[in-house]
């Protein structure tokens, strides 16, 4: 990848797409596309994917929107990828704001920025009818965020057995993710038999039940291990009637993260020791939980030799167009499925914005020219 040059054809259709770049950019950002709820922006896609002389590309069982190039009976596939979905639950179109230097939008970074220069250089393989020696697959993947669990990305893994190496393209070019972070999400529920706040006074409240509960976890010691990271969080919590009813049920979210297996396996067991002694405690309320997320770590068995050269070399890469340092991080990302099955992968940013999973989500308009370039040589260097 480090001695690899753009050839001078794709390297015209760059340097002159800044209108196209914008162009597309803006017709996809207003799309809303919620995790298990992408169907508008794969009907999109698709039909660019068809228009660019892929007749060949087709959205799956999980709304993913699949483009192989020469992958029939390929022995080796390398998988490129950026997901459709965004984190916010809008279903009508929306707002998107052009301030000259900036462009705003919902999700415009994270991941639609990302998403159209991979669909570009796409574009530009077909237009100049570039032949890859190995099965080449693109990919518009569904469900990264949040409770779309991976749900794309782990279809492509079970679709394409001969995947060698993935890279997804997320995020900032200052930044690759090549360490995994694992996580467990849950939603827990309970139930009491509640009543009159006054009349009834005494009986089991679901409400004390679940902070009791949610105080005992924020007690849990977090395992401390070199060089890794461990969290938790609770992000929801809901319940009751009124102010004078013993509330009869309360919900509440949970999750817990890590980058590192074993520090996964440990928080795991203290929710479930927290879990079973609250229940312990309390054994006329009813307890349901219900694990609605659930992203693995990365194997320790992956080849450590192949993925430390993809790192090193998306690194050059971003540095090489950008001019600013890039460096390695951890994170939850498409990379957690293939990094998990042993195959190694990493997630390339490609544009310079802020406000990532806020409505103030921005992406500086000039940064795009360098992400397409960074996308392109990435992608091209492994024809």
């Amino acid at each position: 990848m480090k001695n690899f040059q753009l050839p001078s054809q794709i390297l015209s259709f760059i340097n002159t797409s800044e209108n196209e770049i914008l162009s597309l950019l803006k017709e996809l950002a207003v799309i809303p596309a919620p995790s298990k709820n992408e169907n508008k922006r794969a009907e999109f896609c698709l039909e660019k994917f068809k228009d660019f002389g892929y007749k060949n590309a087709y959205v799956d069982s999980v709304m993913n929107v699949v483009c192989p190039i020469n992958c029939e009976n390929a022995e080796d596939i390398v998988v490129f990828c950026a997901h459709t979905d965004i984190v916010f639950p809008d279903t009508t179109p929306l707002p998107l704001f052009d301030d000259g230097k900036h462009l705003h939008c919902p999700g415009i970074g994270d991941d639609t920025a990302c998403l159209v220069l991979l669909m570009l250089t796409a574009k530009y393989i077909a237009k100049c009818k570039l032949t890859p020696s190995r099965g080449i697959l693109i990919v518009a993947n569904s469900g990264e965020e949040g409770l779309g669990n991976l749900v794309g990305i782990k279809q492509i893994m079970r679709d394409y057995k001969n995947v060698s190496k993935v890279f997804t393209f997320d995020g900032q070019y200052n930044a690759v993710v090549n360490r995994c972070v694992g996580s467990h999400r849950y939603e827990i529920s309970i139930k009491t038999e509640g009543g009159h706040s006054f009349s009834n006074f005494g009986k089991l409240n679901s409400l004390s039940v679940m902070s009791e509960l949610i105080y005992s976890l924020y007690k849990c010691n977090v395992p401390k291990k070199e060089n890794c990271k461990t969290t938790y969080n609770v992000g929801t919590a809901e319940g009751g009637t009124s102010v004078n009813t013993i509330a009869q049920s309360a919900t509440f979210t949970y999750e817990y993260r890590s980058d590192d297996t074993e520090c996964l396996l440990i928080m795991k067991n203290s929710f479930e020791s927290a879990l079973q002694n609250i229940k312990t405690t309390y054994p006329e309320a009813e307890i349901e939980v219900k694990l609605i997320g659930d992203r693995p770590c990365g194997s320790e068995n992956v080849d450590s030799e192949v993925l430390k050269k993809m790192t090193e070399d998306v690194i050059f890469v971003s540095e090489k167009y950008s001019g600013i340092p890039c460096s390695a991080t951890s994170g939850s990302t498409d990379c957690n499925i293939p990094m998990s099955m042993e195959i190694p992968a990493v997630c390339v940013g490609s544009f310079i914005g802020s406000g990532a999973h806020t409505r103030e989500e921005k992406v500086l308009k000039s940064s795009l020219i360098i992400g397409l370039k960074i996308t392109a040589h990435v992608i091209l260097s492994n024809f």
